[in-house]
Formats: C-alpha cells, sequence, structure tokens
C-alpha cells in the first residue's frame, strides 16, 4: 500500500514538474519579448510549482523509509517538513513578486503584446487548470498533503494567467496597463496560498484533534469486536504522518470477564483496527462495569442524571463502585470551553457525596481528544 502509494506521488510529481518548466520557458520568454512583468513573475510562479514538486519526490521519498532504533515509528512526518519547505518557497516567491511589481509601479515599461504571446497564456490556462484537478485530486486519493497544496497552487496560477490575459486585452483595446498592479494581485495571491499552506501544515506537526469519521469507525470497530463491550472511549490517535496513526483506547466491559477473556479481546480489536483502517493500536485500557449487583447499576443511573445536568460535561463512561470499600470512581469527558476543569470535577463529585451519603467519590477528568 505505502509504496503503491510512494509511486503514485512520483508519478504525479514527475509529470507537474514537466508541465510547470515547459509552461515557465515560453512564458520567460513571452514576458521578455512582450515587456511583461506580470508574465515573468507567472513563469516564475510555475518555476517555483516545479521545485515544489521536486521537494515533494525528495520528501516522500525520505518519509517511505523503514522505522530504525533511533525513529521506531519512521519517517512519515518528514512529508510534512517538505510541506513546510514548499510553503516557504511560495512564500518567497510573493514576496519577491510584490517587490519587482512595486519597482514596475515606480519605474513603469510599456508592454508590446503578440497574437503568439496571447495564445501561449491562453494554453496555459488550460494547462494548469487540467493539471491543478490532476494533482489535487491525485492528493487527496493518497492523503498527500504536498500534492494538494501543488493542486491548488495550479488552480490559482491558471486564475492567474487568465488575469495576464485580460490585462493584455485591456491594453490592446483600451491602451491601459495593468501589469505592474496584477503584478501587485498575483503577488499577494501567492503570498497567501504560502501563508495558509504553512498554517496548515504546523498544524498538523502541532498534533490535530483526530478526524471526526476515522475516530468514529475505529470505535464502531472495537465495539464490533464483542458483542458484551458497552463503550469505547478515550480514544487517542497520534499521527506519524500521513495514513500513520498509532492509537489507544478503553473499553467497558462487564465485570465478570476472566483476564484469559480480556486478553482474547484485546488482541482482536488490534487486529480489527489495523485490517480495516490501517491503525496500530497499542494499547486497550479496559473499565469495569458493575453488571450483576442491581444496587449498583442504579448507582449509575443516578450519577449519570447527575453528571448529565453538567453543561461542560460531554460524556461520563468507567463507573464502578465497590459497596464495601465505599468508593465509587469514573470519567468525565469535559468541553474545552470550561474554564476550570477541576472545579467541575470537584463540584460533580460533592453533588454525587451528597446523593450517595457514605461514599468516597473519585472523579478523573478526560480530555475531549476525539469524536
Amino acid at each position: 500500500m505505502s509504496e503503491n502509494r510512494e509511486k503514485v506521488i512520483v508519478r504525479t510529481s514527475v509529470i507537474g514538474i514537466l508541465a510547470n518548466v515547459a509552461l515557465a520557458a515560453f512564458k520567460a520568454a513571452v514576458g521578455f519579448l512582450s515587456n511583461s512583468i506580470a508574465v515573468v513573475l507567472d513563469a516564475v510562479n510555475n518555476l517555483t510549482d516545479a521545485l515544489s514538486s521536486v521537494i515533494t519526490i525528495v520528501g516522500t521519498k525520505l518519509a517511505g523509509k523503514s522505522a530504525d532504533r533511533k525513529h521506531p515509528f519512521g519517517y512519515g512526518r518528514l512529508e510534512y517538513l517538505s510541506t513546510l519547505i514548499i510553503a516557504v518557497i511560495i512564500l518567497y516567491a510573493g514576496i519577491t513578486a510584490l517587490i519587482e511589481s512595486v519597482k514596475k509601479i515606480i519605474d513603469p515599461a510599456t508592454p508590446d503584446y503578440a497574437t503568439l504571446s496571447l495564445v501561449i497564456i491562453a494554453v496555459a490556462v488550460v494547462v494548469k487548470v487540467a493539471l491543478g484537478l490532476f494533482v489535487k485530486a491525485t492528493g487527496k486519493r493518497v492523503n498527500s498533503d504536498s500534492l494538494v497544496a501543488s493542486g491548488k497552487d495550479a488552480l490559482m496560477d491558471s486564475i492567474i494567467s487568465l488575469s495576464t490575459l485580460v490585462a493584455a486585452f485591456v491594453f490592446i483595446l483600451w491602451n491601459v496597463s495593468l501589469e505592474a498592479y496584477l503584478g501587485v494581485v498575483i503577488a499577494i495571491m501567492i503570498i497567501k496560498t504560502g501563508l495558509e499552506t504553512m498554517k496548515d501544515t504546523i498544524s498538523k506537526i502541532l498534533g490535530e484533534r483526530a478526524d471526526n469519521i476515522l475516530a468514529r469507525d475505529i470505535k464502531k470497530t472495537v465495539l464490533e469486536s464483542d458483542a458484551e463491550i458497552s463503550g469505547a472511549f478515550d480514544l487517542v490517535l497520534t499521527d506519524y504522518g500521513p495514513d500513520r496513526h498509532i492509537a489507544s483506547v478503553h473499553i467497558e466491559v462487564p465485570d465478570t470477564w476472566t483476564a484469559e477473556k480480556i486478553d482474547a479481546v484485546t488482541r482482536k480489536i488490534t487486529a480489527d483496527v489495523y485490517t480495516h483502517h490501517n491503525v496500530f493500536v497499542t494499547a486497550v485500557g479496559v473499565y469495569s462495569v458493575n453488571t450483576v449487583n442491581q444496587e449498583i447499576v442504579k448507582m449509575r443511573e443516578l450519577v449519570t442524571d447527575i453528571v448529565g445536568k453538567h453543561e461542560n460535561v460531554l460524556q461520563m463512561h468507567g463507573f464502578f463502585a465497590d459497596t464495601q470499600s465505599k468508593n465509587i470512581r469514573f470519567d468525565v469527558v469535559i468541553s474545552f470551553d470550561e474554564k476550570d476543569r477541576n472545579a467541575l470535577c470537584d463540584a460533580i463529585a460533592e453533588e454525587v457525596t451528597k446523593a450517595l451519603p457514605g461514599y468516597t467519590v473519585f472523579v478523573q477528568s478526560d480530555t475531549d481528544l476525539s469524536d
């Protein structure tokens, strides 16, 4: 799977390199012959796109290295770093273009368009639209942020080229040169793309919330591993690169289960999640649910009602009561909107203690990590 993904990314990037180099050569020739700063800047932008594709290939190859003692989870996150480098290149190209455009506003030059120039620019629009749609779609299919970014950039380039074409017709019809000002607009669009790509990539490196569809599908698979599992909670997904996730999860099981039963089910969960979602589960925690003592079952219902009245409590799980030691323990998932999580837990514990006098109540605060 990973080998096929790598081949697809490399092949798509090579297509992008060839297309962008060809376009850059034609646009540069047109730009210099027609004395058009906008066309020249567009050509430079095509070269940065080609360089981005080269970096995508290098990043994908390095990310595909096998895990070793120093990096036991592999090198998948190098893809994010390569995307970050691409963002910096795009940003640099945009800033350079902005400086050159401002110079042209201060010291303008009259453009000279030929029919061939306009035809080449029109062809560039068509090529960039086709290339952008192809690269973006491929990037989404193989979950490659670098390809998706390149595809978006190519689609933006098609708009830039179309704008250049419009400016050319404006000059031909009304003898009004918009070249330098259009160059400023192009530069701002390039800078915006670079900043957005950088922001998205840094967010992934910092660690984002698990994809809600993947999280729900994994929990569904966990619950289907055994009919007696009453809940799957505290799913933690750690991202080590595109399509490389390490996970841990807690399950609620009857207090009558033996260690042998727990061992068999947790092994099945690990196998099922990896088979269906390509996610390696490193740990399965177990919450024991009281099922025999009906008094404790009613206590759980009472505590669930008390906890549910608090606005920022999203969920309660892991409830267990020991009538001999007079201890009650449970976890609550608290929203990020809650300003004082400890105070909320203390308030819940106090309310439960009043409702069930004589019991010592332990409330564990859980973070809202996944849907």
